[in-house]
């Protein structure tokens, strides 16, 4: 797939250049794109490289979100999930309670948890082993794939009282199949201090995540954006993931998503929502800069599926997942449905002009008959 030159912005033109010739770009490049209005051009551009690593195919996956508990140490200025336990919108599931949820789940068809929680004070390390052998005993071929980097270094430090690795193989051997790309926000600590203040640092969140893949074990990655960064923040981050895929080759996907003001805490109280350009601008820009990163995920709780469905001919080849109840961009004020039928999902897809195949937690595409027994009602 080429692109007519005289099509795009001039800015863009030698870029193109490179992105056609599979020539890496440079940050000095990802900051000319961010600055760019050339929206259809940054599409275009997006679509050679995802079209050159997926081809038409669109993705998404059957799974279900759990949020064990939003009681946290931290207090991060972006979040309205987090409590303190006295608070009146903290929250605890007890084990019994996530095993008949997931229980419930598998009977529609889904292939994956995804379970995050805040970092919370008090559960012994039992509590975490307890559930995780119960959500495997459910089913031996559901992908457990739980737990922000954030989260296990607090396991790792707080609750486990073991190094890093002895903490992400305990976790492994009593079910974790895979950890999310989440807590990664932004990487420059300036901007850390200001918006999560105590949160672990850009290099901690990568330690873990190296550490997995190490192990031969796969992740997501994030990052959280249309807050108080620049440009030139979110280069930086990008980099920084860049350079990690390339010495673990462990991410599977990068899922960046805007920040909800609407549930924010005082300290970022009164920025606007991210404009439909700029999500696409920067999921296009994401496409473009993060070459050896196989897939890009629109993620339509954040987005709303109608962007994110314009957002399969911005580079982006992943629409996320089913869902079924999404809690932390909703309580920070997300409008979006908790979650999305088989059938609205390939729909969308094909809408877009894109094939729509389901996938598993790693990307890998499955196919399965859509049927009366895989189909949620939508919220």
């Amino acid at each position: 797939m080429a692109v007519n030159p005289r099509l795009l912005a001039p800015e863009l033109r030698p870029i193109c250049e490179k992105v056609e010739a599979r020539e890496r770009i440079s940050d000095e490049d990802g900051l000319t794109l961010y600055a760019s209005h050339d929206i259809n051009g940054l599409g275009a551009m997006a679509n050679i490289v995802r079209e050159r690593i997926n081809g038409d195919v669109a993705t998404f996956i059957h799974n279900r979100y759990i949020n064990y508990s939003n009681v946290c140490l931290l207090s991060c200025q972006f979040c309205a999930f987090g409590a303190k336990k006295r608070e009146a919108h903290a929250f605890e599931q007890t084990i019994d309670e996530v095993v008949t949820m997931v229980r419930d789940a598998l009977k529609l068809g889904i292939t994956e948890i995804h379970m995050v929680g805040g970092l919370h004070p008090s559960l012994p390390g039992d509590w975490y082993l307890d559930l995780l052998r119960s959500l495997r005993g459910l089913d031996e071929q559901l992908i457990i794939k739980a737990f922000t980097a954030v989260e296990i270094r607090h396991l790792s430090q707080r609750v486990f009282k073991k190094p890093l690795g002895e903490t992400l193989e305990l976790l492994r051997e009593n079910g974790l199949g895979a950890i999310t790309g989440g807590g990664a926000e932004i990487f420059d600590q300036e901007i850390r201090d200001k918006i999560c203040r105590g949160k672990e640092s850009a290099e901690e969140w990568a330690e873990v995540h190296r550490l997995w893949h190490a192990m031969g074990e796969k992740s997501t990655c994030t990052m959280l954006y249309g807050h108080i960064e620049k440009a030139h923040h979110r280069v930086d981050h990008l980099r920084r993931l860049r350079a990690i895929q390339d010495d673990t080759g462990g991410f599977t996907g990068f899922i960046p998503f805007a920040f909800e003001p609407e549930g924010a805490r005082p300290g970022l109280q009164g920025i606007p929502h991210a404009t439909g350009f700029e999500e696409l601008r920067n999921l296009a820009i994401s496409r473009i800069y993060l070459d050896n990163i196989p897939h890009i995920t629109a993620y339509w709780v954040s987005l709303g599926l109608p962007v994110a469905q314009v957002a399969l001919n911005y580079g982006v080849d992943d629409l996320h997942g089913t869902i079924m109840e999404e809690k932390i961009f909703h309580m920070a004020g997300a409008k979006t449905p908790q979650q999305l039928t088989i059938e609205t999902m390939e729909k969308a897809i094909r809408e877009a002009g894109r094939t729509p195949m389901q996938r598993n937690s790693f990307y890998e595409r499955i196919a399965p008959p859509v049927t009366a027994g895989n189909c949620l009602a939508e919220a």
